[in-house]
């Protein structure tokens, strides 16, 4: 009695196995096809980074003939793609920022959603090369961008390259909770707090704190911010989340310069430290025409930990312990 069903336990099991092989290898079959077509179509603005680890960039513009606006799609493709999860993407532009990046992020993830199961990827550079299209029409020749601060300064050598962050997001983040807040009921927008602002030489720096347990919620930050007109004129709105997977024991965590270059890695990795976690901050600088060097991320740091341990998201010991030295 016991061997018979045992017996049918297995043959469960391998039939279970079986039928996840089948999946990857019709998985693997459809990323081959995908982007061999890819390569085809667009030829060398095809970029293969990392074959074994499944990196694609492609550089996309508004025209063949005379490119205006131009960004870079990188993407890392899942095992699980086509079947069960999204590629993981990253947009490169110094222009693409704020309401931007969203609106865009936004057509991606719709386009994934509409797709379910499907290879998806040429669509999302069509919708991107649709999107500069549009911006080419709507705006001012050329990729306009707010003034720059610090952005051509050296930086350390431990902030890494986009290449190393899409490595560092593959590792952290859960690809079908980077969209699951999209396919339920609508979220509510977090109660947003703001910190003291920090003034120096004529630059202000402001945080913004706000409670998140989905990406989701993340965006529904961001618009909120947004609407606020002197928080969308600022000359960058540095932000990072962490977010806590108890499915997964994991964290779902980003950042994102807005132009401050290497402010949203600094920023996450101060989060890190603290052991923040389900909790979004966005710091806005002002600039006041005057370069203050390192002291900005110096100031960025300040405001952010402020709010931080104002509202109860750091581990007290790790904070107290890490300021005093």
């Amino acid at each position: 009695m016991y061997s018979s069903r045992h017996a049918t336990v297995t043959g469960s099991s391998c039939s279970s196995s079986s039928s996840m092989a089948d999946t990857e290898e019709e998985n693997l079959h459809s990323q081959i096809d995908e982007i061999e077509a890819l390569s085809s179509i667009y030829g060398d603005d095809w970029c293969v980074i990392d074959e074994a680890a499944r990196i694609f960039c492609i550089k996309i513009s508004n025209s063949s003939d005379q490119p205006q606006w131009t960004l870079c799609l990188q993407v890392i493709i899942p095992p699980e793609y086509p079947a069960a999860a999204p590629p993981l993407y990253q947009l490169n532009a110094p222009w693409l920022r704020g309401e931007d990046r969203l609106a865009l992020s936004n057509h991606l993830e719709e386009i994934y959603l509409q797709n379910l199961g499907e290879i998806i990827l040429y669509q999302w550079v069509e919708k991107v090369r649709e999107f500069l299209v549009e911006k080419s029409k709507t705006s001012v020749p050329g990729p306009s961008t707010k003034p720059t601060t610090e952005e051509t300064e050296a930086v350390d050598d431990d902030i890494g390259s986009s290449f190393e962050l899409l490595n560092d997001l593959f590792a952290t983040a859960v690809l079908n909770e980077h969209f699951e807040s999209l396919e339920g009921v609508e979220e509510e927008a977090p109660t947003i707090a703001h910190g003291e602002p920090i003034s120096d030489r004529r630059s202000t720096f402001q945080a913004h704190l706000a409670p998140v347990l989905t990406p989701g919620q993340v965006k529904k930050v961001l618009h909120k911010l947004y609407e606020n007109k002197k928080i969308a004129s600022a000359t960058h709105n540095i932000y990072a989340y962490r977010i806590y997977s108890k499915k997964t024991k994991s964290f779902i965590q980003d950042c994102e310069d807005d132009g401050e270059t290497a402010a949203g890695k600094r920023l996450l990795h101060l989060m890190q430290i603290l052991d923040a976690k389900d909790v979004m901050v966005v710091v806005s600088r002002w600039y006041g025409g005057i370069l203050l060097g390192p002291d900005r991320f110096k100031h960025i740091n300040n405001c952010a930990r402020n709010i931080l341990v104002e509202h109860h998201y750091t581990n007290s010991a790790v904070s107290s312990q890490q300021w005093r030295n």
